[in-house]
C-alpha cells in the first residue's frame, strides 16, 4: 500500500471550494484525506515541502492527440501521458482521429487500457461522432460510453451535416456527455494554410477567413438550442467566435468553449518566414483576435484552457508551408505559456487560471478530479507560477518537437505532479 503523502505549507488554490490559503494537504490511499490548515504528519508519511509553491487540483486537458493507435512513430499513449505529467497535467482526454478511428467499443477500451498501463496521467477517451469520421453515419455512442468514452467529436474535421450534428446532440444528451465540434466550413477553408489577412497576402499564402470558423460556431449553438444538447466548441480562434459564444450563453444555451495556449499568446505574424511550427488549424489569427480570446477567458465566455497537443514527425514539418501538417505539441509548455501571457500580464487571476485548467475541465466533462475536497481523487499539481525557464524541445518527454516556443523564456513551471497520491513527475 502506498505511503501517506503530506504536502506541507503551500498556497492551496482550489476554486471548487473557494479556497486560497496557505496550508497542508494530506493524501491517503489515492484520495484526499484532509485539506487546509496545519496538519500533523502521520507516522511513516512522506512529506513534500511546498513553501512558496501553489498546490492545486490536478490540471486537466480535454483536448489532446495521442496518435495511438496508428501513428506510434510520432506519439504513443504512454509518451503523451508522460509529457502531460511533465507539464503538470494529471489527466487528458484523447481525441479519436486515430488509425483506425476510435469509433467503437473495442478501440475506446484499448485507449483506456493503454492509459492505465502507462502509469502517468489519466487518459480518458473520446469517441468519434460518425463512423470512420466520415460524417455519414452516427457511431454507436451508447456502446462507447459503456466502454469509457467521456465525450464525442470528429475533431480534425467538422460534422458538415447539420442533421447528423442535431442527431448527435440528441443522443449524447441521453448519456449526459458533451459533443465537441471542430468548427470549420471546408468550402471556405479549402486550400488555406494560415489566417486570411495582411500577413497571408504578404507571404503569398492562401488564407482561411475567420468566417470559416464562425459559421459553424453559430450553427452549432443554434442546434444546441434546438436539442437541449451540450455543444462544446473546440480551439476557438476569432473575436467573432467569442462574441457568438457570449450570445449563446446569455440566452441560456448549453454551450461551452475552449481556447488553446497558442491562440492566446501568438499571432499570424509568428509564421515569419514560413515557419511550419506556427502552422495549426485553426490558424494563428490577429492581435485583435488574441485580445478578444484573452478577454473571453477573463470574463468566463471561454471556459477552458487546453493545448490541442498534436505531435508530428520532424520530416513532416520540414515540407513547404502549404504542404506541412497542422499542429504543435503543447502539454509541456501550456502552464508556462498561460502563466506568462495571462497570469503575469494581469489578464486573469491565479484562481481563474486553476479553474480554467482544472476545476471547470472536470465539471464540464464529468471527470473525476478537479478538486481537493476530502474524499476526492489524490490528483494534485504543485507549481511555481514565478519560476523562469527557457523552452528546450530536446528535453520534451513527448516524441514531438514541433513547437513555436523553442528558446522562448517563460514564467510558470510544475514542480510536482501527483496522480492517485503518487508523485509521478518532479522537477526538484
Amino acid at each position: 500500500m502506498a505511503r501517506d503523502l503530506l504536502l506541507k505549507g503551500g498556497r492551496i488554490v482550489d476554486p471548487s471550494q473557494g479556497l486560497d490559503a496557505v496550508g497542508d494537504v494530506l493524501l491517503r490511499d489515492g484520495r484526499v484525506e484532509a485539506c487546509g490548515g496545519t496538519l500533523g504528519t502521520p507516522d511513516g508519511a512522506d512529506v513534500v515541502d511546498c513553501a512558496g509553491l501553489v498546490v492545486a487540483p490536478g490540471l486537466i486537458d480535454v483536448h489532446v492527440h495521442l496518435r495511438e493507435p496508428g501513428r506510434e512513430d510520432v506519439e504513443t499513449i504512454a509518451s503523451g501521458a508522460h509529457a502531460a505529467v511533465a507539464g503538470g497535467i494529471t489527466a487528458v482526454c484523447a481525441m479519436p482521429n486515430t488509425r483506425p478511428v476510435t469509433d467503437n467499443q473495442a478501440t475506446v477500451g484499448f485507449v483506456k487500457r493503454q492509459g492505465e498501463a502507462a502509469g502517468y496521467a489519466r487518459v480518458y477517451p473520446y469517441g468519434a461522432i460518425s463512423v470512420g469520421q466520415k460524417g455519414e453515419t452516427l457511431a454507436e455512442m451508447g456502446e462507447m460510453v459503456a466502454a469509457g468514452a467521456v465525450a464525442f467529436s470528429d475533431d480534425g474535421r467538422p460534422v458538415e451535416s447539420a442533421q447528423l450534428m442535431r442527431t448527435a446532440l440528441e443522443y449524447a444528451r441521453t448519456f449526459g456527455v458533451p459533443v465537441a465540434e471542430h468548427c470549420e466550413d471546408m468550402t471556405l477553408a479549402h486550400g488555406g494554410s494560415m489566417n486570411e489577412g495582411a500577413v497571408s497576402a504578404r507571404l503569398g499564402l492562401k488564407g482561411i477567413p475567420a468566417e470559416a470558423e464562425e459559421i459553424y460556431v453559430i450553427r452549432d449553438i443554434l442546434l444546441a438550442k434546438r436539442t437541449g444538447g451540450h455543444i462544446h466548441l473546440c480551439h476557438l480562434s476569432t473575436k467573432g467566435s467569442v462574441e457568438l459564444v457570449r450570445w449563446g450563453k446569455e440566452r441560456g444555451i448549453n454551450v461551452t468553449a475552449e481556447v488553446c495556449s497558442h491562440h492566446i499568446s501568438l499571432t499570424d505574424e509568428r509564421v515569419g518566414h514560413y515557419d511550419t511550427n506556427a502552422k495549426m488549424n485553426p490558424p494563428l489569427r490577429t492581435a485583435e483576435d488574441v485580445e478578444a480570446l484573452q478577454q473571453g477567458v477573463a470574463d468566463g465566455t471561454i471556459d477552458l484552457l487546453v493545448t490541442d497537443h498534436a505531435p508530428h514527425h520532424y520530416d513532416e514539418k520540414e515540407r513547404e508551408f502549404a504542404d506541412a501538417p497542422n499542429g504543435i505539441v503543447g502539454l509541456e509548455t501550456a502552464l508556462g505559456v498561460n502563466c506568462t501571457w495571462l497570469l503575469h500580464r494581469g489578464v486573469i487571476t491565479l484562481t481563474q487560471l486553476v479553474d480554467a485548467m482544472s476545476c471547470k475541465q472536470a465539471r464540464i466533462f464529468g471527470l473525476p478530479g478537479g478538486t481537493l475536497r476530502p474524499g476526492g481523487l489524490a490528483d494534485v499539481t504543485v507549481f511555481d507560477p514565478d519560476a523562469a525557464w527557457t523552452v528546450d524541445p530536446t528535453r520534451f518527454k513527448s516524441k514531438g518537437r514541433n513547437t513555436p516556443y523553442g528558446g522562448v523564456a517563460l514564467r510558470g513551471l510544475a514542480r510536482h505532479t501527483i496522480v492517485g497520491g503518487r508523485v509521478v513527475f518532479s522537477t526538484t
